[in-house]
């Protein structure tokens, strides 16, 4: 894929995880590459921004006698097509629960191929919990599921839909599971579903959001939620 081409998907959301770790590791390298992706978000903007409305010719405001009984049922059509289009593209973006999903996955990709898995390695959540503290506006839980087969390898600080987060790091055998944790309003009650081939669960309990994501197989990620929200 050209660069302009990619760089437009980027923009508009297109790209999945690996192709957008792609090329933003790129964008990090090549600083023009970055300067023109800089330059078509800002002539995006612009054009939302700026862009002139330009009201219809007086011509088209005006109607025989004959048509006036279709114009008097024109504002009721125009209601009716106006609520179609806004449904169509209600439906058409993705839900942010959708959106949320996304980054959690891409921000496992990330810390996966990067070796960055935790910035305070310790399996003691008297230690992990303190240090995520000290650098976040809240108190993440950290809960030791060691006895149940899942270790805590440590945690790291990620930035997920706009905001600082806790990542929880576990291990079960060779797999690697991130819980990433923030605040959240109402609680949900538990879900799963399976995301560019990664299994992710999610629920909020207790005044915080869970979203886990791993290539541990469903049953056994399903039993490490439920250890969790315990």
């Amino acid at each position: 894929m050209r660069d302009d081409k990619a760089l437009h998907a980027y923009l508009d959301g297109e790209l999945d995880a690996s192709a957008s770790l792609e090329l933003e590791r790129a964008m990090a390298e090549n600083p023009a590459l970055r300067a023109s992706c800089e330059r078509l978000r800002g002539l995006s903007a612009a054009v939302r921004e700026k862009a002139d409305y330009h009201a219809a010719p007086p011509r088209f405001k005006k109607a025989s006698a004959a048509k006036r009984p279709w114009l008097m049922l024109a504002p009721a059509f125009a209601l009716v097509l106006l609520a179609g289009i806004a449904l169509g593209v209600f439906f058409a973006q993705p839900r942010d629960d959708d959106a949320l999903g996304a980054d959690v996955v891409a921000s496992h990709v990330r810390a996966t191929l990067a070796g960055r898995l935790v910035d305070v390695p310790s399996s003691d959540q008297h230690t992990v919990k303190p240090w995520l503290s000290a650098r976040l506006p809240f108190s993440p839980p950290v809960a030791d599921l060691s006895q149940e087969g899942y270790a805590l390898l440590g945690a790291r600080l990620d930035y997920v839909a706009g905001q600082s987060v806790a990542a929880l790091v576990y291990k079960r055998r060779e797999h690697v599971i991130d819980v990433f944790v923030s605040p959240a309003a109402r609680e949900a009650t538990p879900s799963a579903y399976t995301r560019d081939g990664f299994n992710v669960a999610r629920f909020a309990r207790g005044g915080m959001r869970y979203w886990i994501v791993s290539d541990l197989n469903r049953n056994e990620l399903d039993d490490f939620a439920k250890l969790l929200a315990r």
